[in-house]
């Protein structure tokens, strides 16, 4: 899709990056009232799945556009990733919260999170900034 309609691919980017400037800005301003959280339920779950980018991400941005055969090694490669990135941060982020316990830190998590969330959200935007010059 991306040889045939590289303005869909594009597009796609770019709606990407805005959702996850969204999603770090969300994560940043959480908490601040104050009020309890909301209860997570399954369906709270699935919608947020549902809206979710990665998968498009993934599939658009860092999978090259070939074959399946040729494919399998690049999805092979980045499921290794997935598992080594989310054991990394589920450590960094059981770390953070019990160091924001005892700091009356408790939105150091979530603001660092968001940082990360900005930082990819840009690099999305440049990757596809980049592909337009």
């Amino acid at each position: 899709m991306r040889h045939s309609h590289p303005q869909i691919g594009l597009a796609l980017r770019i709606v990407a990056a805005f959702w996850v400037l969204f999603l770090a800005y969300a994560l940043w301003t959480t908490g601040d009232d104050n009020r309890a959280s909301p209860e997570i339920t399954t369906q709270r779950v699935f919608v947020t799945t549902l809206l979710n980018p990665k998968a498009l991400i993934v599939a658009l941005v860092l999978l090259p556009q070939t074959g399946l055969v040729a494919t399998i090694p690049w999805i092979t490669g980045f499921s290794l990733l997935v598992v080594v990135a989310g054991s990394f941060w589920i450590g960094a982020g059981a770390m953070l919260i019990r160091l924001s316990r005892g700091a009356h830190m408790s939105n150091l998590p979530r603001r660092i999170a968001a940082v990360c969330l900005a930082v990819f959200s840009f690099g999305i935007a440049g990757s596809a900034l980049a592909t337009m010059l």
